[in-house]
């Protein structure tokens, strides 16, 4: 056991010693990890594949090249110092209340994140193509990838011809007439969602085309190309509606592949372009607790006023941050956060006012 102690306690440093995994290696394997989850859960979720439709593999592919760029770009967000400095502190937040913070979180993913109440606060009229855009989308995935994955499948009831019964994950959820009210809001629920979401992307359009101050910063690859997307997968959607419903199915082959080109083209194009944010929206839940916590702590005193500006455990987180990105404001007698925001800025004119009454040096 002697001889054994200090083999242990060497093994022990020489696994602390090793090189730290960098943030791209684990990025990746979190990614592959759900991107197998998800597959997994596509075989069980159709029954061994049994009730997958062939016809869409390349949907499936497409969803499944998606998971994993999403992965990795989260886990890459996530490795960010002052991302992760708020995804530690936001869920500690959450914890130390738990019961209070369940019903507050609930309300704020109901009005902040369903209802887009941070948005409507900055103007009517873009709340409302968001909200258009957003509820849009939302249907149509929550219609689409069951489907494509197999996990949703629709059969005739035998002797019951004029009879549907829906089946999720293999197993009978309900019947209902073909004739029927819900069987018709169920089968154009994809038409509901085009049409929410073409509203969305003209007021975005209209937005900018008008708002000259969206109009001068605005870029093809971040604004402009993510509404013509939208927009060509809903209008090619409701061309594969008009085909069967009404021209019994002419060129429904040509639309079905056109149809297809243009969600495969978005669902590759999600994890690199603007639609990421989608899915960095609901951090701000936890930016909300920390800032809730941080008000009820104590907090910080400007260091020139003596007057309480910012919690104190945020100005200290940040300069932690700060210091991790490599940027050091430290100042005589403390750090320049430690400086409320019209002090910094009298200090600013300060400073300028003594460069203007300093004498000229010659050149």
């Amino acid at each position: 056991m002697k001889h054994r102690a200090p083999a242990m306690a060497r093994a022990r440093a020489s696994w602390h010693n090793l090189p730290a995994m960098s943030d791209a290696v684990r990025a990746g394997m979190w990614a592959t990890a759900v991107t197998i989850v998800l597959g997994a859960l596509i075989v069980v979720g159709s029954r061994d594949l049994a009730q997958f439709d062939a016809a869409l593999v390349g949907y499936t592919f497409a969803t499944l090249f998606a998971t994993w760029g999403i992965a990795y770009r989260y886990a890459m967000w996530l490795a960010r110092p002052p991302t992760r400095m708020y995804w530690r502190r936001g869920w500690r937040a959450f914890a130390a209340r738990l019961p209070a913070n369940l019903v507050r979180g609930a309300w704020r993913l109901l009005a902040d994140i369903a209802g887009n109440r941070f948005i409507f606060r900055r103007d009517r009229m873009r709340g409302l193509t968001h909200l258009l855009i957003m509820w849009g989308c939302f249907l149509a995935a929550l219609i689409t990838f069951p489907l494509v994955w197999g996990w949703i499948h629709f059969e005739t009831v035998p002797g019951h011809l004029d009879t549907y019964r829906a089946y999720l994950f293999g197993y009978g959820a309900g019947e209902f007439p073909a004739d029927s009210v819900l069987a018709f809001v169920a089968f154009h629920g994809l038409v509901w969602a085009s049409f929410l979401v073409l509203a969305g992307v003209m007021l975005a359009f209209r937005r900018r085309m008008r708002d000259r101050g969206a109009e001068a910063v605005q870029m093809f690859g971040e604004d402009i190309l993510p509404l013509v997307l939208l927009a060509a997968i809903s209008v090619t959607g409701l061309m594969l509606t008009v085909s069967y419903t009404w021209l019994r199915g002419y060129a429904y082959s040509f639309l079905a592949i056109l149809h297809a080109i243009t969600v495969i083209v978005t669902l590759l194009w999600l994890p690199f372009g603007k639609f990421f944010h989608i899915f960095q929206r609901p951090a701000q839940l936890g930016v909300a607790f920390y800032k809730d916590e941080g008000a009820r702590g104590a907090q910080a005193t400007c260091k020139r006023c003596g007057r309480a500006h910012a919690p104190a455990r945020m100005v200290r987180d940040l300069v932690t941050v700060e210091r991790a990105l490599g940027f050091r404001y430290e100042i005589a007698g403390g750090h320049y956060q430690e400086v409320c925001p019209a002090c910094r800025r009298a200090l600013f004119g300060l400073a300028q006012g003594a460069l203007w009454t300093s004498p000229t040096e010659p050149t």
